[in-house]
């Protein structure tokens, strides 16, 4: 399975057709740049925030004001989690109209459902870590359309159980945001990708 992985993402031999842009516009590798710069540039940013409700905001300001180029990380991160929702979201929507979910690819296509899923709750825990106003109501209303879901009322007492933006609710958003969310994304990538190989429909020249 790991050699799979592996020989997907340096594959020893690639077509010169398959070098050409054509429907598939390579959004689902797109995709995954996206996500490693997302992980890269938010190991930088672990150095300087700080999750508490106190400290939040004000290590945003310290990261944007004084630390070399803290802005550009900062930036670098927001903008790599937007080019992810949208290069998943066009990957999906491609799958769909070419119908690439249909046998034998199946499971990988419920697989790539659960990274689209995973990268959405990933930015919204992502949205109430600087705890500006901003973010505060946007996580504030996020919650309140959870709560309507079912089993939301689960899910939101889980999430925030001191209230939107108090001391133990930021801690899980972060631990979330930062540890749960990204190695889950991970784990379902490398299945991913193996399930590509495995199933040889997508690139049959593997």
């Amino acid at each position: 399975m790991f050699k799979d992985f592996l020989e997907h993402i340096f594959p020893r031999l690639i077509l010169e057709k398959n070098l050409r842009i054509r429907y598939t516009f390579c959004l689902g590798g797109l995709a995954f740049t996206a996500f490693m710069l997302l992980v890269l540039s938010g190991l930088l940013l672990l150095f300087y925030y700080q999750p508490c409700p106190e400290k939040a905001f004000e290590s945003i300001l310290f990261l944007e004001s004084s630390v070399p180029a803290g802005r550009f990380i900062r930036s670098l991160h927001r903008l790599a989690s937007h080019a992810l929702l949208v290069l998943i979201f066009l990957h999906t929507l491609r799958v769909i109209l070419t119908g690439a979910y249909r046998k034998p690819r199946e499971l990988n296509w419920v697989i790539g459902f659960f990274i689209l899923f995973s990268a959405v709750f990933g930015a919204y825990t992502g949205y109430l870590l600087p705890m500006d106003q901003l973010a505060f109501w946007g996580t504030h209303t996020g919650m309140e359309l959870i709560g309507t879901a079912p089993f939301g009322e689960i899910a939101a007492r889980f999430l925030v159980p001191d209230d939107v933006g108090r001391p133990v609710s930021l801690l899980r958003f972060y631990t979330l945001h930062i540890a749960v969310i990204p190695l889950t994304i991970a784990i379902l990538c490398f299945l991913h990708f193996y399930r590509i190989r495995h199933d040889k429909g997508v690139l049959p020249y593997l």
